[in-house]
C-alpha cells in the first residue's frame, strides 16, 4: 500500500467535489460481465461507491458523455488490464480514450488480470509504470479490500468482516 500513497494524496485533494464517487472501474467491453462486474461487486460490497458503465450509462444516453463526466467525478481510476483490455486499447476505442483521460492524473491503479505486467508495458509502458496489483500475487477479493482501504478517510473502510474473511 506504501506505492499508492501518491495515489491517495492527489485524491484527497479532490474530496470536496460534490457526488464524487470513490472510484472509476475502467474495464474492456468483453469483461463487463466476468471480471469487471466481480471487481465491481467487491468492491460495491465493502461500501465503495463504483462508477461503473455497466449501471451508470442509462439506455439512450450518449456513451462518451457518461464515460467522461464519470471520469470528472472519481477520486481515483483503476484500470482493469485484462487480455480483452489489451486488445482494445491497441485499437483506440473507449477503453483507450478512458486510460487517456486517467493517465494524465495521478489517480491511477492498474489491476493486472490473466495477463502479465509484461504484456502491459510492450502496449502500454506509461500504464505499466504505475504501481498496481495483480490478481496473480492476490485475490480479486484481497485486491477489492485494499482498494477500499485506499480510497477511504484515513485507511479505515467498512470492509473489515471481508479482510478478516479474506486473512483467514
Amino acid at each position: 500500500m506504501r506505492t499508492l500513497t501518491p495515489v491517495r494524496e492527489s485524491f484527497e485533494k479532490r474530496d470536496t467535489i460534490p457526488d464524487l464517487r470513490d472510484i472509476f472501474l475502467c474495464h474492456a467491453w468483453d469483461d463487463r460481465k466476468g471480471a469487471a462486474k466481480e471487481l465491481h461487486d467487491l468492491l460495491e460490497s465493502s461500501g465503495v461507491s463504483v462508477w461503473f458503465s455497466e449501471k451508470d450509462v442509462l439506455l439512450g444516453t450518449p456513451l462518451l458523455r457518461e464515460i467522461d463526466k464519470g471520469l470528472a467525478k472519481s477520486k481515483v481510476g483503476i484500470v482493469l488490464v485484462t487480455p480483452a483490455l489489451l486488445l482494445r486499447i491497441q485499437g483506440a476505442g473507449i477503453a483507450d480514450k478512458e486510460l487517456s483521460a486517467l493517465l494524465a492524473r495521478d489517480l491511477l491503479v492498474p489491476i493486472v488480470h490473466n495477463t502479465t505486467y509484461d504484456a502491459l508495458r510492450d502496449v502500454s509502458p506509461l500504464l505499466g509504470s504505475r504501481s498496481g496489483m495483480s490478481t496473480a500475487e492476490d485475490t480479486m477479493e484481497i485486491i477489492a479490500a485494499k482498494l477500499a482501504e485506499l480510497v477511504t478517510p484515513d485507511g479505515e473502510s467498512s470492509c473489515v468482516a471481508t479482510k478478516q474473511k479474506v486473512e483467514m
